[in-house]
């Protein structure tokens, strides 16, 4: 992972429970919509196969990592695949000592805090905040008080109505996943659907640089 180029554009999809053959039109339909980070979730059936899959399909259009990393062996077996960043959904210590000794972007998850201070203390690239959305954006800005220099990633309850209220309450990132990679949705091959909704979020968040530097 280029983590210079994912904050340029700071949006992350989690694609969970994702099949073989959803994968490379699930890869055109986000790309086609300007997402350029996608994680596969380890206890998505056949993980390791279906990273390297999208790594294959995407090419160098996505940048591509593992997301709910919980030891070692599923560490090594999604970066044996391609995956080339991990997500954990809590404070994993070897997983996260491993990723930071090795120079690979790992985003821990944490949610108080202790957990927040402590994930950032052990070399977190950013600290996963979920679940987010039970605590909304002003959650973000209570954080930022006291860890103005820790960058934070919301997951959970991230839309294109209240993304951007997130970032101006102090997250340096966001993530979608169920919300847009539905089942149904995959299931009855409707990516355009998908496409639509991830384009809502890139521009939502382009929208936003513009009357920033407008303003």
């Amino acid at each position: 992972m280029d983590i210079e180029r994912f904050k340029k554009l700071p949006i992350m999809g989690i694609a969970r429970g994702v099949r073989a053959g959803e994968v490379e039109p699930l890869v055109d339909a986000v790309v086609s919509a300007g997402l350029e980070t996608l994680e596969i979730t380890m206890n998505t059936q056949g993980a390791e196969s279906l990273i390297a899959q999208t790594v294959k399909a995407a090419g160098n259009r996505l940048m591509v990592g593992a997301g709910t990393v919980l030891n070692l062996e599923s560490l090594k077996s999604a970066l044996d695949a391609g995956a080339t960043f991990i997500v954990t959904p809590v404070m994993v210590d070897e997983v996260v000592e491993y990723c930071a000794k090795n120079v690979i972007p790992v985003f821990p998850g944490a949610l108080t805090p202790a957990e927040i201070y402590r994930a950032w203390n052990s070399g977190a690239t950013m600290v996963k905040v979920f679940p987010a959305g039970f605590f909304g954006p002003e959650y973000f800005k209570e954080i930022k008080g006291p860890f103005a220099d820790i960058e934070l990633l919301a997951c959970g309850g991230v839309n294109a109505q209240n993304m951007t209220s997130y970032f101006n309450n102090g997250a340096d990132a966001v993530s979608f996943g169920g919300s847009i990679f539905r089942r149904d949705w995959l299931e009855n091959k409707e990516f355009s659907r998908i496409s639509g909704e991830v384009r809502k979020l890139t521009e939502a968040f382009k929208n936003r640089l513009n009357e920033n530097s407008q303003g």
